[in-house]
């Protein structure tokens, strides 16, 4: 099954979390993302044929790949979004993470949205809008590659939300989606990016 019937959840920090190292609470949030183009029902089908295969895929030491979170941070007043200039791979990037054990997905998405951007006050929307499975590159060598497999959320920031870059990243840009392919980014981040838009429209109560 997928998300089509599942309610739509806001989440603030302290709603989203759960016990971590639940593989199947993350099977399960695979398996509830809303709806998506074939890009997306492929990697559905690609993630959870690897977590059947892979049980330690929530940590990072499964060296083949593992789970990620993502969050498609938006400010729903301007509809931009927040990307990132990633210091490892030199791309502009949404923010996210390695899962490192924690089953709730949205949870990762929301941590790492949290600890990469700097703002507070964030909200998580579920089910998750994007999937998506690419390969990892360090840009400086140190890792060898391997999957990530990526849980991708919509992320709500309050009103006036201002960004702080962490070490992790080199500087930010709010961009209108429009302006994505300008920025580089990959299909699979306007893919998300439309989904994430997309839910926003249709749901004025989000904003």
């Amino acid at each position: 099954p997928t998300g089509m019937t599942d309610p739509l959840r806001v989440l603030a920090s302290d709603e989203a979390t759960a016990p971590p190292g639940d593989l199947d609470r993350a099977e399960a949030a695979v398996r509830r993302a809303l709806p998506g183009p074939p890009a997306h029902e492929a990697a559905r089908r690609q993630i959870l044929t690897f977590l059947g295969e892979h049980p330690d895929a929530l940590d990072r030491s499964c060296a083949p790949g593992h789970l990620t979170g993502s969050a498609l941070v938006v400010d729903p007043g301007s509809e931009r979004i927040l990307l990132l200039l990633h210091a490892k791979v030199q791309r502009w990037l949404q923010p996210g993470g390695h899962a490192d054990g924690d089953g709730d997905l949205a949870h990762v998405a929301l941590r790492e949205a949290t600890e990469e951007t700097g703002i507070e006050g964030l909200r998580v929307v579920t089910p998750a809008i994007d999937l998506d499975v690419h390969v990892f590159r360090d840009s400086r060598g140190r890792d060898p590659e391997h999957l990530h497999l990526d849980v991708r959320h919509l992320v709500l920031t309050p009103p006036g939300a201002e960004a702080t870059t962490n070490h992790e990243s080199d500087t930010h840009a709010w961009v209108r989606e429009d302006e994505l392919p300008g920025y580089g980014v990959d299909p699979g981040t306007i893919r998300m990016a439309r989904a994430g838009l997309a839910l926003l429209r249709a749901h004025p109560d989000l904003r």
